[in-house]
């Protein structure tokens, strides 16, 4: 019995089919004494820890790695939700390994993306905020600051392994022509939003299709411009606006995560006799709150609401609750389709499946995060450093290699998914990361490598920095108006106090010493703006600039 109901999709819309690629063959060593076996790639011998038996050929894992958009630790069932339906990423985490303590590389999107595809966290990263290019309309569409050439990415990384690598979705680290597009940075493929302003837009008139011969074009969609950002005349005011009638004119004939699903399912197919890196990254439940009014039925439930008229700067929706649930289901439903294409592949035992989200949840557009309890009793929210900013749900299923139904408390973060990947692929990086591998955690097998501290800064309304270290985060929150002054630092055991309530950096100088010394370690970030105190004085000197404009 299927779990997933089967996202529409328009017909019209048609990619040609690329020839079908060759199965990737892999040849046998001599066994010796003892029945083994090796797998060859591209003329490099790597130890095959999947052999389902001796002797077996067996091919490298596909690994699709889904992300959602301003999702909380508590938005789906796995996490405790009860009113919002994820029965597909319940099958995931009771087929496969739920973890309690996985952080999002920042606590806003495009630097969480450029820890995700680099591997260094945002005291390393080269992008440390959202440095937003351009503007919101197509004519200023110009995306965030670029990845720059070169960049060893997620990515590069496995198609060094030899994987086929597409991704779909949200961008968010290199525009229109930049070096930072996706199959500029490792991908054969992408489709979808480059600039993360478009992305506020579920109804956009254009997508970006390309690939590695084929550059990133414009991909034309059945939708008129349509502004989600309106700015109500003074007649109107916030409280007058009808939102039941408004909120009509902020949607439009096609909406973009149809094709985009469309897309990601013929990108499987295409690929079943490959191994591939599916990146997935969802635009839900980021606002805009924009969904086909026959997604809301499911949450009739809610009614009556109070309409969001466009306060927060989004458009106004009559169902904002329902509308935000009935988003996350609908993301919920294209996941169901994955997992259904998997295992009618049957794929499943070579695909490993991870969900996550880019950081907290958002309370613009109408969130109603209180009534969800999105953040699921974690303090804060997106563009905040305590937990309910950073950490980040995050479940992976792999039949036969991950314990079906199995939770880890092992301490992982967005920097750890490179090194995480390579093992799993049996490549090297050649690149310094801060992260370490997961492996053996998924594989239900010790892990002796742990992470002393993990580390995060935030540069834009609420700028901060924050430690942890083991049960103890340490934040310092500074003053935008005054960056040079460093502030106290914040000290919180997570151990005995997960809401981040109490205080208690005047009973341990030795931790909040430790902690303030991770601080100060981070390197001098290339953007002015990205950088504290004396880190500014420094960047200013040697010549580094730039501003950073919060998106």
């Amino acid at each position: 019995m299927k779990l997933s109901q089967h996202i529409p999709i328009n017909n019209h819309l048609r990619f040609r089919a690329k020839p079908k690629r060759f199965s990737r063959f892999i040849s046998l060593a001599l066994c010796v004494l003892i029945l083994s076996s090796c797998s060859v790639e591209s003329g490099n011998s790597i130890a095959n820890d999947f052999a389902a038996s001796a002797g077996d050929a067996q091919r490298l894992p596909n690994i699709i790695f889904i992300m959602a958009d301003d999702l909380g630790y508590g938005d789906i069932e796995p996490y405790g939700q009860k009113i919002i339906k994820t029965p597909n990423l319940s099958h995931l985490a009771n087929a496969g390994m739920r973890f309690t303590q996985h952080y999002a590389g920042s606590t806003v999107c495009a630097p969480s993306r450029s820890v995700l595809m680099t591997g260094r966290h945002t005291g390393n990263a080269y992008i440390r905020g959202n440095y937003e290019l351009g503007g919101f309309s197509d004519a200023e569409e110009r995306g965030q600051l670029p990845l720059k050439s070169n960049t060893v990415t997620l990515a590069t990384v496995l198609k060094q392994a030899g994987y086929k690598t597409g991704a779909f979705g949200k961008w968010g680290l290199g525009g229109p022509g930049s070096e930072g597009l996706p199959t500029k940075q490792g991908f054969d493929e992408f489709l979808g939003y480059l600039d993360q302003k478009q992305a506020h837009n579920y109804y956009p008139t254009h997508l970006w299709h390309g690939t590695t011969k084929l550059a990133e074009r414009w991909f034309a969609l059945d939708n008129p411009p349509i502004n989600v950002h309106p700015r109500f005349n003074r007649k109107e005011r916030w409280k007058k606006v009808d939102a039941q009638k408004r909120y009509k004119d902020y949607m439009g004939n096609e909406y973009a995560p149809d094709p985009i699903a469309k897309r990601t399912l013929e990108f499987i197919r295409e690929h079943k006799n490959d191994p591939f890196f599916l990146y997935l990254a969802y635009v839900a439940p980021h606002a805009a709150l924009q969904v086909p009014d026959s997604e809301l039925a499911e949450y009739d439930f809610l009614s009556p609401e109070q309409p969001h008229r466009g306060e927060k700067g989004y458009t106004p929706h009559p169902r904002p609750r329902a509308a935000r649930a009935a988003m996350i289901s609908y993301m919920d439903k294209a996941i169901g389709d994955v997992i259904d294409l998997i295992d009618e592949l049957k794929l499943g035992k070579d695909t490993l499946i991870i969900f996550t989200s880019d950081n907290g949840p958002a309370v613009e557009g109408g969130g109603d995060l209180a009534f969800f309890n999105s953040a699921g009793g974690l303090r804060g929210r997106k563009r905040d450093l305590y937990e309910g900013g950073i950490r980040v749900p995050f479940i992976a299923m792999w039949p036969g290699q991950i314990k079906a139904g199995s939770t880890s408390d092992h301490i992982s973060a967005f920097w750890d998914l490179m090194p995480t990947f390579a093992d799993i692929a049996g490549v090297d990086i050649n690149t310094k990361t801060d992260g370490i591998s997961f492996k053996p955690t998924l594989l239900g097998k010790p892990q002796t490598e742990q992470h002393e501290s993990l580390y995060w800064e935030f540069h834009e309304s609420k700028p901060a920095q924050a430690v942890l270290m083991g049960q103890w985060k340490g934040i310092r929150r500074y003053s935008k108006r005054n960056m040079n002054q460093i502030p106290a630092l914040e000290l919180y055991d997570l151990s005995t106090d997960i809401g981040e309530n109490n205080d208690v950096a005047a009973k341990h100088p030795d931790i909040v010493k430790k902690i303030i010394s991770v601080m100060d370690s981070r390197t001098v970030a290339e953007i002015d703006n990205w950088n504290f105190g004396q880190d500014a004085d420094l960047a200013n000197a040697v010549g580094h600039n730039g501003n950073s404009k919060l998106k």
